[in-house]
């Protein structure tokens, strides 16, 4: 992270960098909380509360909402109802208290802002002894699946581009392309916007790409609603064996957890992230909303027969589904440089120093081309949504979105400060429970459909 300007209340040490905050050296509690790390944030260059949300809201819709029925199919209608609610409230928990967390220590370590990584790492060098020596370890864990996450995310997001162009161009122009080949088109807009290397300037993308799944979502519930539903023939519950899917899709629909700290670093007016209404609240509110709206209709509407996408459902060469097709894949595009841009603020962080300074502009542009010509094959190997969507969805999003946010927090608590009878210590337990659970069985029942279908 760059090096962070502090205000004029703090001239004896104008400027200074994270690792200037590694001492050990103990603050007092009153030298604690009159720091307030909000007054210290960036007033002029900061993005605005609404500008947030807007951010908030894209990492958080993208392809994955448009799976959602497909979730369903692997619950059934009133397990998927309750599962996505729960999910849900879990995810946005977990957001919670990482920020709460990362809040907090600022306030202890004074320092303005920190990443994700840097909260992890901060929080165990003030822990207890014995987990101290672990920081570094916290640290890179979390950079290491973060970049992971965010890459195979960018991998499924050309594959749901590719697919989308394919469904109505082969249809309307009566050819047959092979996916491949608009996995190589896709990325050529994708090396465009992956170049964008300051968030604010990916604002526009994120409005525009709001408006388009607004229009989306409202051609998608008419065609859905056009015709009377039939709930008769759905199955409430589908069976245990699928369950795994479902979260696993329902956790990568859900979880931006990659792009909260970002986002909450570079506001203004922090302070309007959490609370009630806030940012985070705003934001996931309207976020499970739309997903149980769209997740329990659509597979009412097109039951077994649902695809890794809704809008690859809707009637082929009408031209209105054909616009819904065409929208999602542009604001997925739009999306894809918000994505890609927490991957490579880590890795740039990590090897920048390997560069001369005036070579950094060419080889963040080179290194940047490289990865998305990587993700690009990668796609073209797995060209298929359905179980690529529940793999990574399990192994990324469940570690991060779930069981790191709550270690992070144990840590910092332990061990005065858990709550009457340790019930903020016996949450977490459950929580990181769960998140393994939903690693190892999402991944063993996602790797297993993919050796199926590849081996026909």
């Amino acid at each position: 992270m760059a090096e962070i300007n502090s205000t004029s209340k703090e001239k004896s040490k104008s400027v200074f960098t994270l690792t200037d905050f590694s001492s050990k050296t103990v603050l007092t509690e009153k030298a604690q909380l009159d720091y307030d790390p909000f007054e210290h944030r960036d007033q002029i260059n900061g993005a605005s509360t609404g500008g947030s949300l807007a951010h908030l809201l894209k990492s958080s819709l993208g392809s994955g909402i448009l799976a959602m029925p497909m979730a369903f199919k692997n619950a059934g209608l009133l397990f998927g109802l309750i599962g996505t609610l729960v999910v849900g409230f879990l995810c946005t928990h977990c957001v919670h208290i990482l920020v709460k967390t990362s809040h907090d220590i600022c306030q202890k370590a004074k320092v303005p802002y920190l990443g994700f990584a840097e909260t992890a790492e901060k929080v165990f060098e003030n822990g207890p002894k014995k987990l101290r020596p672990w920081a570094n370890f916290a640290k890179q864990f979390v950079d290491g699946a973060l970049m992971a996450t965010y890459y195979a995310a960018a991998c499924v997001y050309i594959v749901f581009i590719a697919t989308s162009f394919q469904n109505v161009i082969n249809y309307e122009c009566n050819v047959k392309i092979n996916i491949r080949v608009y996995i190589a088109l896709t990325i050529i807009p994708c090396l465009l916007i992956g170049q964008i290397r300051n968030l604010k300037y990916l604002v526009p993308f994120s409005a525009m790409a709001n408006i388009f799944i607004v229009i989306v979502f409202g051609i998608t519930l008419y065609y859905m609603f056009r015709e009377p539903l039939k709930f008769a023939d759905k199955p409430l519950f589908s069976s245990w064996g699928q369950l795994p899917l479902f979260f696993a899709t329902v956790i990568f629909a859900m979880e931006g957890i990659g792009v909260v700290m970002p986002v909450e670093n570079s506001m203004k007016s922090p302070q309007h992230f959490l609370g009630c209404p806030g940012v985070l609240n705003t934001a996931m509110t309207t976020v499970v909303s739309l997903y149980a709206v769209i997740g329990f209709f659509g597979y009412v509407k097109y039951g077994d027969a649902i695809l890794g996408s809704i809008t690859l459902n809707l009637q082929e060469g009408a031209w209105l589904a054909d616009t819904a097709k065409i929208l999602m894949a542009i604001s997925i595009l739009f999306t894809f440089g918000l994505q890609f841009y927490v991957p490579n603020e880590i890795l740039w962080r990590k090897i920048s120093h390997k560069f001369p300074e005036d070579k950094h502009n060419m080889a963040q542009i080179l290194l940047r081309t490289g990865i998305i010509l990587i993700s690009g094959g990668v796609s073209a190997a797995i060209p298929d949504l359905e179980p690529f969507i529940s793999l990574v969805g399990a192994v990324f999003f469940s570690l991060l979105g779930i069981m790191v946010p709550s270690v992070v927090q144990t840590v910092f608590l332990y061990p005065d400060n858990l709550g009457k009878w340790n019930w903020i210590y016996v949450k977490n337990i459950i929580l990181s429970i769960l998140a393994l659970c939903a690693l190892i069985a999402g991944s063993f029942v996602s790797v297993k459909d993919i050796i199926k279908m590849y081996s026909k």
